[in-house]
């Protein structure tokens, strides 16, 4: 995906104006200050490092550092423990996690591009900044710093589901999840059984978290802009899960009811291997009942009477 050469002139005079920037002398940003309004425009940062945005790294780039600091505010707690960051790129979020208050920011960029203008970043903001290079998808961010800790990011769309159920493993390691994702996936998150959106991720997540979208971000905010609007949702662990069950009966239970939602339950089930009948007697449902219809304490509770053997 190309990044557009002709600058926007609305997020120009924004990026300009409201973040007062010192121009590069040199090929050199100013190390004397520690205010994040004092640094190069990102369009700057791009040119010089390089940075056109890439399809197959599901980067679109947000310049508009006003909407940066409101997804930062969003997060909150931000001066407590360590801030983690997948996929910064240029640097525009990490930029304002820091200009809110974050103490600590470990950001993980796969991108060599980027590294240089992320380490140009965190010269100007010693112990504040941290870069490691590597793929979101091989790493534990828990194991990188000690808690309390939380992530803020602007997920990469082609691996934004794939990230958040890795870190469902371990969700008691984080104090919160603020995370962008594409307004479809954001729906299905906060999803309530019997609406279209309601299905597995729902079921998962609100087992294990409190979900909530915050605010939409239109796709004219992005650097290319793609053809969806994204969301800002708020997960933030449970103390405990919803109700009792084991994560691997749960999507086993989920994967089969949901994998043919049209059906009955006691036919799309059947997948289970065990007899279908006795197992929805058990727990009280309904033989016609649909995957939809479900609460998650229900599917928690089929979940315990399939890894028992009802």
């Amino acid at each position: 995906m190309a990044l557009n050469k002709q600058p926007h002139p609305e997020r120009e005079r924004s990026e300009q104006s409201k973040d007062a920037p010192v121009p590069i002398q040199s090929g050199r940003t100013r190390l004397g200050s520690a205010d994040p309004a004092m640094l190069p425009p990102l369009r700057e940062v791009i040119a010089r490092h390089g940075i056109a945005a890439r399809r197959s790294l599901g980067q679109n780039f947000i310049l508009d550092l006003n909407l940066t600091r409101r997804i930062a505010r969003a997060a909150g707690g931000l001066d407590q423990g360590s801030v983690i960051e997948i996929g910064p790129g240029p640097g525009g979020l990490t930029r304002a996690l820091i200009a809110e208050g974050a103490a600590h920011v470990v950001a993980i960029e796969r991108d060599p591009r980027c590294l240089a203008a992320l380490g140009e970043l965190a010269a100007v903001f010693p112990g504040r900044l941290e870069v490691i290079e590597g793929d979101a998808l091989a790493l534990d961010p828990a194991a990188l710093v000690p808690p309390p800790r939380q992530i803020v990011a602007n997920l990469p769309y082609n691996i934004a589901t794939a990230l958040l159920l890795r870190w469902l493993d371990r969700i008691g390691d984080y104090e919160s999840l603020t995370l962008m994702f594409q307004r479809e996936v954001a729906e299905r998150l906060v999803a309530l059984p019997r609406s279209p959106a309601y299905g597995r991720l729902s079921v998962i997540v609100q087992w294990l978290t409190l979900p909530k979208i915050l605010f939409d971000v239109p796709p004219g905010a992005f650097v290319p802009s793609p053809r969806v609007t994204s969301s800002i949702v708020s997960l933030i662990p449970r103390a405990a899960p919803l109700a009792p069950a084991a994560k691997t009966s749960l999507e086993r239970v989920t994967e089969a009811a949901f994998g043919q939602r049209r059906k009955m339950l006691r036919s799309s089930l059947k997948t289970l291997g065990v007899p279908v009948a006795p197992l929805l007697a058990a727990v009280g449902v309904a033989p016609t009942a649909r995957a939809e219809e479900l609460s998650v304490a229900e599917f928690c509770a089929l979940a315990r009477a399939f890894e028992k053997g009802v």
